[in-house]
Order: structure tokens, then sequence, then C-alpha cells
């Protein structure tokens, strides 16, 4: 199927994307890993949601039901500066336009770290401008536009926000994922480079700290980063050797590794009175709501409502945008 924007943003924590679906413009979301494929007896494992893709002859698999853990711990994330670069990324990329049923694509938009946007731009324009393979046959991408991932939401916030949104003032786009936290102070659609950027220290560095403590409170050793990550976000107990943990306690005490984060943030930004509100977006931003309102008490906070998408629905109204800008038989 040809489609004029696909919009994917492959997340540390998870690879979200948005693309349209007849009428509609759908969205998917999945794990942001990428075990190499298990076979038994020479087959797929059968009965799971996931996609086999290949990446430079090795095979992965991807998706809503991709393995969470392996028999000694978590299964394998790539949490590096270079991510972007590595098959795992493109092997997740790839299973996004799978889903998204895309065989040519106009524009391809992607989302990076803010303090990674100019280093990698140019790799990804390269790298998955032109005829690609991943396992199924060729999907043609005839243009690939990387953006910080913090603009998308403001372009979200700005379409939901209708005549709320005051483009004469400034907006702090503060985006919480998984292995980085992200802002973007912005003006309408202009970026202040002085006082946007990115560090490490997002969700993860919180479940993290609570696997230490319960392996210090129990005696046992865990590093089940993904099923805390779970138990937190469902709001359930989480089996631990036969035993049910309420991690309310654990959560309470290791929230505390939020503040440096957030700290840096504040640093960078300096003062806010030029700042209409801040947008708080990501997985991980109920999180850090807490350390950012301390940080930032007389400026008002916007959550945004479903912030795992915020970013990737942006793009896709970008891409979108300059889609029908596009003047005749160019890209």
């Amino acid at each position: 199927m040809k489609v004029s924007t696909v919009a994917i943003d492959v997340g540390y924590g998870s690879t979200k994307s948005a693309f349209s679906l007849g009428s509609n413009i759908a969205s998917s979301m999945f794990p942001s890993l990428a075990p190499l494929l298990m076979r038994y007896n020479g087959s797929v494992l059968p009965g799971r949601n996931i996609v086999d893709v290949v990446v430079d002859g090795a095979r992965y698999e991807v998706g809503p039901e991709v393995s969470l853990s392996t028999a000694y711990g978590n299964a394998v994330r790539i949490l590096t500066e270079d991510f972007v670069t590595t098959p795992e990324y493109a092997a997740l990329l790839a299973g996004s336009l799978h889903y998204a049923k895309a065989v040519e694509i106009d524009r391809l938009v992607l989302g990076l770290p803010v303090h990674n946007t100019h280093k990698y731009a140019n790799y990804l324009m390269e790298r998955f401008t032109g005829k690609l393979d991943f396992g199924w046959g060729p999907i043609q991408v005839n243009n690939v536009l990387p953006l910080p991932q913090p603009l998308g939401t403001l372009v979200t916030y700005i379409q939901q926000s209708g005549k709320r949104y005051d483009p004469d003032n400034s907006y702090l786009v503060i985006d919480v994922g998984y292995f980085t936290t992200n802002w973007v102070v912005a003006r309408g659609y202009i970026m202040d480079d002085t006082r946007s950027g990115g560090v490490p220290g997002g969700a993860a560095r919180i479940y993290q700290q609570v696997a230490s403590l319960i392996s210090h409170v129990e005696g046992k050793t865990t590093d089940s980063i993904e099923r805390i990550d779970t138990a937190i976000r469902e709001m359930k107990p989480l089996l631990f050797y036969g035993k049910d943990l309420d991690l309310r306690p654990f959560l309470d005490e290791a929230i505390a590794v939020t503040r440096q984060p957030v700290k840096e943030v504040q640093a960078r930004v300096g003062r806010t009175q030029d700042i209409r509100a801040i947008l708080l977006t990501g997985g991980g931003a109920s999180l850090y709501a807490p350390a950012i309102q301390v940080a930032f008490p007389r400026t008002p906070i916007h959550m945004m409502d479903a912030p795992c998408y915020a970013n990737v629905r942006g793009f896709y109204t970008i891409g979108t945008a300059r889609q029908l800008r596009k003047p005749p038989n160019s890209l």
C-alpha cells in the first residue's frame, strides 16, 4: 500500500507509530525489544503477535507480544547514545512499517533525542531513504525527515488546545522517556537551541532503583526491570519468588532519583518568566511530574493526554503538512 506519511518514534522504552488507515489516523505501540528470533523445530514460536524482521542477515522478533524476559533476566534493551545506528533500531522501525502495511512511503518522519538530532539526522536520512527490505519484500521510502522528539508534542498540543495556545510566547516541552529526558523551549515552531537539550535519566532510572531496593529488602537480587515497569504502570503487585510485592513503598523511595535530571533541565532552561506553560509528555511523565512541579513552581504544567503517543501524532501532522506543500515531481 502506498501512503503519503508514516511517523515513527523508536524510543528506548517503546516504539510508536502513526499512519493513515483509510480515512482515519491509526497508531501502534510495542516494546522497544528486538531479541534474535527464537525458533523451535525450524519454525517461529506460534500464537504471538510478533514480526519476523531481517537486518544485516540476522533475524529479530519485534511486536506487541515480544518476550519481556529471558531465562536469566531481562530481554536486552540497547541503552546507548548510538542506539539509532544499531540493527535493533532498524528492526524496530521495520516492525512499525509492517504494522502500517506500507509498501511505498512519500515521507517517513522519525523522532530523535534533542541532543542527538544534529548528530544522527543525516545518518537516518541516508540509512532509510530508498529501497528497504526487511524480509517480506521491498519498501520504497522517498524522503526521511528526522525531528527532535519533543517538537511532536508541541504540535499535538497546538492542535488540541485551539485558541488556548499562545503563539506569542514560549512553551517548555519536557519529554520523559525510558532512558532519557529531553526538553525543548519553543516559540511557535522555532526552537531555542540554547535552552533545549537532553540528559540520561528517564523512567528506567526509577525502575532500576526500585529493583535495587527490592534486592536489598528481600535479600535476593532482581533485575526484572520490564516486569517492574509493567507492575508500576498497571498498579499491580510484583510477583517475586512466590510473594506479591506492593511496589508503592519502593516507588515512593525511588522517586528521589528524578531530582537530578530535573535540576539539569532547570539549569539549562533558566528563568521561566517568558514561558506560558510546561507541556509534560512521555511514558515517564507522571513519575517525574512531582520533581518538575517543585523545580518550576510558578509555571503552569499541562500533562498531555495519552503522552506516549503525543510525539508521534505531532510528527504525523508535520509530515502531512509538508507533503501537502510539496511541489509537483519533487520529494
